[in-house]
């Protein structure tokens, strides 16, 4: 499997001038909003047929002069092999074996087109060299100048004193001017000397020296650069340079300067062995010149590896480190969102068998902020297996988990879990009905230490319970006619019993237990919360209907489900009243969505306490999509209780084509608990077919969880400023349309896509 190519900044393009198999390739790609390609009159070949390597020329009018040099006038067309040329005037010496064009000249092949003033072959060193001249590359927007292009014998190509770019017109928006380009055909490879690009007329940066492919083939080089201001970093450039270090592993360095802060490096090494996958990344920055109190470096780096060490083993890692937590706040990095309350840190080998599978995990949550760190797992291993029985797909299943649990807080407990539970499992599925029967039984046993004086928590802890699941529904369809159109009605009542026995657990630490989500779909789960630590009481029926709206391309144009828990006997673990959880039944649970045509959906959810008459929680969502540059999207959502506070927001996303060049893109996100705008972000973006512009004002709360160390005095509540971003296109392999997807991803909550849309 090989890299992805990484495209580089200068022409390498030009190397078309002498491999059309590059135009082809580029031809074919997909493509955005470029500029319109150039048209050539097609130089014709004389009628007679030509035989390779042999030279045909046709004009109005010949003359020999001295016996040695015929002259070629009006209208003159030479043709060797697949390169033509027309000129005013063409003059082959005999003796010198040399060709001398002038006049209006046109040179071309299948890969470029040349227009010169003067041209000059010579078979001696089978060279060919043109003055004053201009080229356009085949299939492609680039094109430029040169003083003095020079194809030697071995179809190595010099140009001095030239320029590229993919813009129209006579003074290009952008261009790069060199004073020197060689490029070998034998190497695949290119160099430039004193390069400098120019955007409207105005240098912006200047490089003495850089090599760059002329082929797909990766090559070391520099890739395109990229220009941002923004109120937190301020003026930003990157300028990555690409190391090809070997067929199968590669490196990019990016010196990033941040005009508020200084100078940080960007690395990022990858490397390709057999069917192992792995990335590392490191972003170093010395020193902040923005933090007075600490002059201490700022860092992120992640190790990422994903690979399969035969057809039965695979390994995962993906390991994240900050300097400080308020890095992604100040810095930001494009690993993570500047929001992001915690790095994820995971190492895991696993392997399937045919019917079992095993597992082993190191996993912990970095928690940024001061929160109470999260325990880590040291590891942990896992065994599943699935014996078929032969009959009604029934098996005998097994699990068991072994897990160290730690923590970087000395003062919390640890603990070792054994767990396995082991029973029989009996799934009966037609297109009509399904029913599914289970019958477990299921032991933990804990080893906890430094349980504190005085506390509930026991150092031993045995828990054996047993576990009866009983699951089942109808699907009932007829056909309908509703609004004048006939639609597949269908209604899906479903029916669900679950039996677990009673066991008081507060003698057991919380180590990776959380609450789950009392929607729909978690009606008819068999657990309350995920992990072991808490497995629930249950002696319950889970009830639910599902009536839905099928068109006829068997589209679903209406879906609204209903459905809640009835206890049979009291549940006394870890209730909640917020959550709607009594003595005799669970919060009512409904879903609603409806699709009111290819551009409009609906769709909400509800979790309503009916003991109470309140709202535990609420979701609703308006989306229009009416392409992928017009969006809109209006999102509600409410939770009575979280950590005790209740939250209310309202959120608004909108994404306007206001013409071809020109595109809008706002975000609004209220508190309407608090009163106050949590987000705030309006962008413009205009974009030709050669660069692009973006410039956005963006607010939002700023946060400040490492007060004490990369803190900064008197920050304010929000964060707030403009970015400006200028895109080249062409300049490094950019070429499609550059979009507005990543304006969605930089919001703090996000562009959300209705999931039933196709990506």
């Amino acid at each position: 499997m090989p890299f992805p190519t990484k495209k580089l900044l200068l022409a390498s393009s030009c190397y078309l001038i002498v491999s059309p198999a590059i135009a082809q390739q580029t031809a074919e790609a997909p493509t955005g909003l470029i500029c319109p390609l150039p048209e050539f009159d097609v130089i014709q070949a004389p009628v007679q047929a030509v035989e390779k390597d042999s030279i045909s020329i046709s004009s109005r009018t010949t003359s020999i002069e001295k016996d040695q040099v015929a002259v070629f006038r009006g209208g003159v067309t030479l043709v060797k092999d697949d390169q033509k040329i027309s000129a005013d005037e063409i003059a082959f010496d005999r003796l010198k074996a040399q060709i001398n064009a002038s006049g209006t000249i046109h040179f071309q092949n299948s890969g470029v087109n040349v227009f010169a003033n003067q041209l000059s072959a010579s078979e001696a060193d089978n060279s060919t060299a043109l003055a004053d001249t201009s080229y356009y590359l085949a299939d492609n927007p680039g094109h430029g100048s040169a003083g003095k292009l020079v194809i030697t014998a071995d179809g190595n190509l010099a140009l001095l004193d030239s320029t590229f770019t993919t813009c129209h017109g006579e003074v290009p928006d952008w261009q790069i001017k060199a004073s020197a380009i060689n490029i070998s055909v034998a190497e695949n490879q290119g160099e430039a000397y004193n390069a400098r690009l120019e955007l409207f007329e105005v240098p912006v940066l200047y490089v003495p020296y850089f090599s760059f492919p002329v082929t797909n083939e990766r090559k070391s080089g520099l890739l395109e650069p990229t220009f941002k201001s923004s109120g937190n970093s301020g003026v930003q450039i990157e300028l990555p340079y690409y190391l090809n270090l070997a067929e199968n592993y590669d490196a990019t360095i990016t010196p990033r300067y941040m005009s508020k802060r200084g100078l940080q490096l960007l690395t990022e090494f990858r490397y390709l062995v057999d069917d192992q996958f792995g990335q590392i990344d490191l972003e170093y920055l010395h020193k902040d010149d923005e933090i007075q109190t600490n002059n201490d470096a700022r860092y992120l780096w992640r190790y990422q590896h994903i690979g399969n060490f035969s057809e039965n083993f695979r390994a995962h890692i993906d390991y994240t480190s900050i300097s400080d937590d308020n890095y992604l706040v100040d810095i930001g990095s494009s690993h993570y969102n500047d929001n992001d309350a915690y790095l994820y840190q995971l190492g895991e080998l696993a392997y399937f068998g045919e019917n079992w599978q095993a597992l082993i995990k190191l996993q912990d949550f970095e928690v940024l902020g001061n929160h109470t760190p999260s325990y880590k797992t040291v590891p942990q291993v896992e065994f599943s297996s699935a014996t078929p029985l032969g009959l009604f797909d029934a098996s005998f299943d097994v699990y068991s988990e072994l897990s160290r649990f730690e923590s970087p807080n000395p003062d919390l407990v640890e603990a070792n879990r054994y767990h396995i539970e082991a029973g029989f499992n009996v799934p009966i599925t037609t297109p009509a009905y399904f029913f599914n029967s289970e019958f477990k039984v299921l032991n933990t046993y804990y080893d906890q230490e430094q349980v504190p004086l005085g506390s509930e928590l026991e150092e031993s802890v045995t828990r054996t319970l047993p576990k009866v699941r009983f699951h089942g529904g109808v699907n009932f369809d007829r056909e309908a006619e509703y609004f004048g159109n006939s639609f597949t009605q269908t209604l899906e009542p479903q029916l669900q019993y679950l039996y677990i026995s009673d066991k008081d657990q507060n003698n057991i630490g919380l180590y990776d237990t959380a609450r789950l989500q009392d929607d729909f779909q978690g009606l008819f789960r068999d657990r309350r919360f995920s992990g072991l630590d808490r497995i629930a009481q249950a002696n319950q029926y889970s009830w639910g209907l599902t009536s839905r709206l099928l068109d006829e391309a068997n589209v679903e144009q209406f879906r609204m489900s209903l459905g809640r828990i009835v206890y049979l006997n009291d549940s006394n673990i870890a209730a909640d009243d917020a959550r709607g959880i009594s003595a005799d039944k669970s919060s009512l649970a409904a879903d609603l969505f409806v699709r009111g045509n290819e551009q409009w959906q609906f769709s909400g959810n509800i979790q309503y306490n009916t003991e109470t008459d309140t709202t535990n929680k609420s979701q609703v969502n308006v989306d229009y999509r009416q392409s992928r540059d017009n969006i809109f999207q209006i999102n509600h959502r409410y939770s009575r209780d979280v950590s005790g506070v209740s939250i209310e927001q309202l959120s608004l996303l909108s994404s306007v084509r206001i013409n071809p060049e020109w595109q809008f893109v706002g975000r609004f996100t209220q508190d309407l608990q608090q009163k106050r705008s949590l987000e705030s972000y309006a962008g413009f973006q205009y974009e030709s077919c050669c660069w692009a512009v973006r410039i956005a004002y963006h607010r939002h709360i700023n946060s400040n969880v490492d007060s004490e160390n990369f803190g900064i005095e008197n920050r304010d509540e929000f964060n707030s400023g403009f970015v400006l971003e200028f895109v080249i296109k062409g300049f490094g392999g950019q070429t499609t349309t550059v979009g507005t997807q990543d304006m969605f991803n930089s919001s703090i909550f996000g562009y959300k896509r209705p999931y039933f849309l196709n990506n």
